[in-house]
C-alpha cells in the first residue's frame, strides 16, 4: 500500500522541480526527501522520477501518483474542516424517540430552536407508541428517547434519565358536572365518579392510580379511550370523569368540558430524556438536549406564573401553553356538541 505521507512529499517534488527546492518548502533536508522517494518507489513498484539536468520530473506513474496525492490531500482537508463543524456541534445527525403528546409543545420548539442555533444538525425524528423508547437506545436504534418514569430515575441498562419536566394532571369534567363550578377540587372528590382513562395501563397511569390510592380510593374505570382526545369526547358524552396532563391539554379543551387542578393529591408524570450512559455526550445531542430542558423550562416558569383559573376568563378553544394551569372555560357556544 502506498504511503499517504510520502504521496504529498511526491507532489511537493513535482511541483517544485526538484528534490532540494521540495525540502526547503517542507523543512526537510535533501537526502531525507531521497529517502522518502525511493521508499515511495518501492512501494509502487515502478520509477515515479527521473533526473532532467538539475531537478527531477515525474514519470507517467509519478505523474498519476501526484494527481491522486492532490486529491487525497483535498479530501483531507475537507475531512478536517468537517471535523471541527461535528467537534463543534455545527453539524451532526441524531436519532429521537417521542410519545404523541409531547410532539407539539415540547418536541416541535426544542427543534425549532434547535435548527435556529445550529442549523447543521440533522435530527431523525420517529414516534413511538406504544411500548419503552428507552429500549432504542439501549439497542442504539435512537440518541435520544423521551420516556415517561418516576421523577428520580436511576440509569438501567446502559441507559441514563435526564429529568425535563413534571407533567401534572388536570381533571377533566363534563360542563353540567356537580362538581363543575369548583376551581380546584381535591381528588377525593372525584371517588364516586366512573372514570375513563386516557391511557393504556403503563407508565402514565401510574401516577394517576398512585394519587388515587393516597386519596384513599381506587378509581372505577369504565371505559379506557387510548388517548387524550377520545377520553375528552367520552367526558362531553356523560360516560364519566377523566384525569389528562397538561402536555395533553396544550392545544385547548373540548368547549363542552371544564378542566379543574387537583389537589391531595395532585397527580404528576415525570418526563425525562433517555441517552445512553458512560458514553460521551456528542455536541449535536447536546445541543438537542439543551433545546429540550431550555422548552421543558420555559414550560415551568410559565407554569408558575399562571394566574388561577378563576381570575381570568379564556376564550373558548384558547390554546394551553405547554407546562401551564388550564384556563378557565368559556360559556358553551350556541350549538355545541
Amino acid at each position: 500500500m502506498l504511503d499517504m505521507r510520502r504521496m504529498q512529499i511526491l507532489r511537493a517534488v513535482v511541483a517544485s522541480g526538484s528534490v532540494t527546492a521540495a525540502a526547503r518548502n517542507l523543512g526537510y533536508t535533501p537526502s531525507a526527501v531521497s529517502q522518502q522517494m525511493a521508499a515511495l518507489e518501492k512501494e509502487a513498484g515502478i520509477a515515479l522520477l527521473e533526473r532532467t539536468g538539475r531537478g527531477v520530473r515525474p514519470t507517467d506513474a509519478g505523474r498519476l501518483v501526484a494527481e491522486y496525492a492532490t486529491v487525497i490531500g483535498r479530501h483531507a482537508a475537507e475531512a478536517e474542516t468537517a471535523l471541527a463543524e461535528l467537534r463543534a456541534g455545527r453539524t451532526g445527525r441524531v436519532s429521537m424517540r417521542y410519545f404523541a403528546t409531547a410532539g407539539a409543545p415540547l418536541v416541535a420548539p426544542a427543534l425549532a430552536a434547535l435548527r435556529r442555533d445550529q442549523p447543521g444538525v440533522q435530527v431523525e425524528l420517529k414516534l413511538f407508541e406504544p411500548g419503552d423508547p428507552a429500549l432504542e437506545v439501549k439497542e442504539r436504534r435512537a440518541d435520544l428517547a423521551l420516556v415517561v418514569g418516576p421523577r428520580e430515575q436511576a440509569p438501567v441498562d446502559g441507559v441514563r434519565f435526564v429529568h425535563l419536566l413534571d407533567d401534572r394532571y388536570r381533571a377533566v369534567l363534563p360542563r353540567g358536572h356537580r362538581l363543575a363550578d369548583r376551581p380546584v377540587l381535591d381528588l377525593a372528590d372525584l371517588a364516586e365518579d366512573p372514570w375513563i382513562a386516557g391511557e393504556t395501563p403503563g407508565p402514565c397511569l401510574d401516577p394517576v392510580l398512585d394519587a388515587c390510592a393516597a386519596a384513599g380510593f381506587t378509581p372505577d374505570f369504565t371505559v379506557e379511550s387510548g388517548d387524550y382526545v377520545t377520553a375528552q369526547g367520552l367526558v362531553a358524552a356523560g360516560l364519566g370523569v377523566s384525569l389528562v396532563p397538561e402536555l395533553g391539554l396544550a392545544a385547548g379543551h373540548r368547549p363542552d368540558v371544564v378542566v379543574r387542578e387537583l389537589r391531595s393529591p395532585e397527580p404528576v408524570r415525570s418526563i425525562h430524556a433517555a441517552v445512553r450512559a458512560g458514553a460521551p455526550v456528542q455536541p449535536a445531542l447536546k445541543g438537542l438536549l439543551t433545546a429540550l430542558r431550555a422548552t421543558a423550562s420555559e414550560g415551568a416558569a410559565a407554569s408558575e406564573g399562571a394566574v388561577a383559573p378563576e381570575e381570568v376568563a379564556a376564550p373558548e378553544g384558547a390554546m394551553g401553553v405547554p407546562g401551564t394551569a388550564p384556563e378557565a372555560d368559556a360559556p358553551p357556544s350556541e350549538g355545541a356538541a
